[in-house]
């Protein structure tokens, strides 16, 4: 096989063939070589948690990632934000006709990886293949499947006026990443994008600090569009303060010269976490001591309002901050 067919998606001898060779060879999990059509799995008490995410980005390799890579990611840290420890995990495969093997293979057994490194099990899946042309080159679908123990509580309603706006580390690194990659900019710094695995980092601040009031990570829209919409589920105020966001130099340069603001630029691996004051510099401190977080800062607070998210510029002026009408960069997951 060096080349996907549509016979490999008519559930035929070459659909069996593509998923034993490629899928099962790189997953390979008791339960998903059942082939049934639906998982049936043990859980423990306390909460369920399902998340279900697809993944159309182009360029489907960018530096720092993949598309296989980043649907596990994305998968996971959505259960993670929630309070959930990841457990289960489906996947569905788009291919287009055409589609090389040897980067199918390269994407799945980056799929299986980052699954593997994060613990969660692949139990079922699907493939289809559509005709040259309908698809660029391949689409993902996961649904992630986590148990959040009793006592863990993160909702809207407990964030109140005074709690901090924490952030892991720079913005924007994901967008430019994949700009970079899908426009041939030439970077005189090297840029990747931020795409990694948060549960294990997100299960310790659950563990350690029990002020965390809610999570997000801030994925598509970037963190602007992710508080104006905690801000408006709230009716608090958000006020955020520019000298204190972290962005690269070379992240914003980038941007800047695209005419992008990186508060509305898609993060991969980032989480926002609303905090009680009492615990915000320990948790930033915290953050700061994990490498790939050193950049970890708090970002704003919350206050009594209507829903605004403020900016706080570094001339001494005020921004009000709302989300866009549009996406600035289409597929950027």
């Amino acid at each position: 096989m060096k080349k996907i067919l549509l016979s490999h998606g008519d559930g035929g001898s070459q659909t069996h063939q593509l998923i034993s060779e490629v899928f099962q060879a790189a997953f390979g999990d008791a339960e998903l070589e059942q082939e049934h059509d639906a998982a049936v799995l043990p859980f423990q008490s306390g909460d369920l948690v399902v998340s279900t995410d697809s993944f159309v980005i182009n360029p489907v390799e960018f530096p720092g990632g993949d598309i296989g890579k980043l649907a596990v990611t994305g998968t996971i840290n959505d259960l993670a934000v929630s309070g959930a420890r990841p457990a289960y995990m489906s996947v569905g495969f788009i291919l287009e006709e055409g589609l090389e093997m040897k980067l199918l293979k390269k994407i799945v057994q980056s799929f299986a990886a980052t699954a593997k490194e994060a613990g969660i099990r692949i139990v079922t899946g699907d493939t289809k293949v559509v005709e040259r042309g309908k698809c660029d080159q391949l689409y993902i679908n996961t649904t992630g499947i986590g148990y959040r123990e009793q006592g863990v509580q993160l909702a809207y309603h407990h964030i109140q006026p005074g709690d901090r706006v924490i952030i892991n580390g720079g913005i924007g690194e994901h967008a430019a990443a994949v700009l970079g990659e899908r426009m041939g900019i030439p970077f005189t710094a090297p840029i990747t994008s931020d795409c990694q695995l948060l549960h294990a980092v997100i299960k310790k601040i659950t563990e350690e600090f029990k002020t965390v009031r809610f999570m997000r990570d801030p994925t598509r829209g970037g963190i602007a569009t992710t508080l104006k919409e905690i801000a408006l589920k709230t009716t608090l105020n958000i006020v955020l303060e520019e000298e204190r966001i972290p962005v690269k130099p070379e992240v914003r340069g980038t941007l800047e010269l695209m005419g992008l603001d990186a508060a509305y630029m898609a993060n991969e691996g980032k989480v926002l976490l609303i905090a009680g004051p009492q615990e915000a510099e320990a948790l930033v401190q915290f953050l700061q001591d994990i490498p790939g977080h050193e950049m970890a800062a708090a970002i704003g607070e919350v206050t009594e309002g209507s829903g605004q998210l403020l900016l706080k510029t570094e001339f001494g002026g005020t921004r009000v901050l709302d989300m866009l009408s549009g996406e600035p960069l289409p597929r950027i997951c």
